[in-house]
């Protein structure tokens, strides 16, 4: 097993009454495979990820339970064992690039930032002929001119390929995918999913992929979760919850899903 994530809970305690987020949440994912969470806004599958890439802040949040990859535990690791997976074993990729991109710093530079951290000993050279590799793999067109350009040089959908080549950069055994797709058409939405897709089979890695789309978790997940207020209403393969969801929530999410018969 990858990952298990035991009985997680988290609570904010940064207003006057406490505010549990996510509660009693448990569920593993398997190497190799894509494992979808879906929910409304506030659900608790954005702050479940966070707690698996190890990005919760520190003060007033109280969080229990155990989430385990590779046989450690990383909810209460120190900063310093988080780091050691961090963009290197487990790599996430946002659901906005312009909010984690750099708009002072070349591509080249910010995608080359993990090897610099995880892979000192590779030379300057290396490094480059490995981030316009990267480049290439997310399907990027001219790679060797992306690695000179500014982020705001580039489309929303190639910015988010370059999200996706620095957190591929150092071949992470588990990719955390947050809303990736939220900011883009519905052309380049599907083209993001396919390549998913592609990269899922040719490197072996498990994908967790966190949307409140439905029509895009079924096209990519092979199980999904379903949360509602933090708590976990459903899970089981993405067969089953399409074609035999168990749950009113769960329903009603299927049911929100545009269908072309609903516009006409």
């Amino acid at each position: 097993m990858l990952l298990e994530v035991n009985d997680l809970n988290i609570e904010f305690h940064d207003h006057d009454v406490p505010e549990r987020v996510v509660n009693h949440v448990s569920f593993s994912i398997e190497e190799g495979e894509i494992l979808g969470i879906v929910g409304e806004s506030g659900s608790g599958k954005s702050m479940t990820a966070m707690a698996i890439a190890g990005l919760l802040k520190r003060h007033d949040l109280e969080k229990k339970g155990e989430i385990f990859f590779a046989g450690t535990e990383l909810l209460h690791a120190s900063r310093a064992k988080l780091r050691t997976f961090q963009g290197n074993d487990i790599s996430i990729i946002f659901q906005e690039p312009m909010t984690s991109l750099n708009p002072v710093k070349r591509i080249g530079w910010q995608v080359e930032e993990s090897l610099k951290i995880h892979r000192p000993d590779m030379s300057r050279e290396e490094r480059r002929s490995r981030t316009i590799a990267a480049l290439s793999d997310v399907e990027l067109p001219n790679p060797e001119q992306v690695y000179k350009k500014y982020p705001h040089e580039l489309s929303g959908g190639m910015r988010q390929r370059v999200m996706i080549a620095s957190a591929m950069i150092c071949e992470p055994k588990l990719l955390i995918a947050d809303e990736p797709t939220t900011a883009l058409d519905v052309t380049i939405q599907l083209q993001i999913v396919k390549l998913l897709q592609r990269l899922n089979k040719e490197k072996k890695m498990a994908v967790l992929f966190i949307s409140h789309d439905l029509s895009l978790v079924k096209r990519l997940c092979d199980r999904i979760i379903v949360m509602q207020n933090g708590d976990i209403v459903e899970q089981g393969s993405a067969q089953a919850i399409f074609e035999c969801p168990k749950e009113r929530y769960t329903k009603e999410l299927i049911e929100a899903i545009p269908r072309l018969e609903k516009l006409v």
